[in-house]
């Protein structure tokens, strides 16, 4: 999809696990953040900031800042998963912990219209606080013995989606039962009813 036009929010996943591992979903199977309208759902719906967060402060920039991000949480996550030397490793670490550094929004709560209490913004979020809330997610993620064990690449063909796999028995396969899983048992079909007609 070109840069400008906008991904349906439907099409956004959250079922990595981790919102830093969700966030590298958003490549597959192609460019997902490919707007800032639907950047803004991705925060939004990744439970960055509250529903109805004033978003309208961003522009572009913060695009490449989220891209960035992701090409640098997916090299330090794919290391673990892939044993081989990476040169630019180390800046990837670098960076994400320079991120991590950055204090997340912070929340408050407030009265709404029933009584009830809800999360809202001191403030519009900035940039740097909702990439640092990221950040330390992966860094939380990547020193977590437990954590890095569940790390899971999806078995399906060309899905390149990282998952926290914690099923039970850690028997999981693929990113997503109904989307990768699905095309596998499709897969499997065709193939067996060819090999009966043959």
């Amino acid at each position: 999809m070109a840069l400008g036009t906008a991904t349906a929010p439907y099409e956004l996943r959250f079922d990595a696990g981790r919102i830093c591992l969700d966030l590298l979903a958003t490549t597959h199977p192609v460019e997902r953040l490919d707007s800032t309208e639907v950047l803004f759902a991705w925060i939004t719906e990744g439970g960055l900031v509250p529903p109805g967060t004033p978003l309208d402060h961003a522009d572009t920039s913060w695009l490449v800042g989220f891209r960035e991000l992701r090409g640098q949480i997916g090299q330090l996550v794919r290391a673990g998963l892939v044993p081989e030397p990476r040169p630019s490793y180390d800046l990837a670490l670098a960076r994400v912990n320079d991120l991590a550094r950055t204090a997340p929004p912070a929340p408050r709560a407030v009265p709404a219209e029933d009584g009830s209490l809800v999360r809202e913004l001191a403030g519009p979020p900035e940039l740097a606080a909702l990439l640092g809330a990221i950040a330390r997610d992966a860094v939380e993620l990547l020193t977590d013995p437990v954590a890095r064990a569940c790390l899971r690449q999806c078995a399906g063909d060309n899905c390149p989606i990282v998952y926290l796999d914690t099923s039970r028995g850690r028997r999981r396969r693929w990113c997503s039962s109904e989307v990768c899983g699905n095309r596998e048992r499709v897969a499997r079909h065709r193939r067996r009813a060819a090999l009966a007609r043959a």
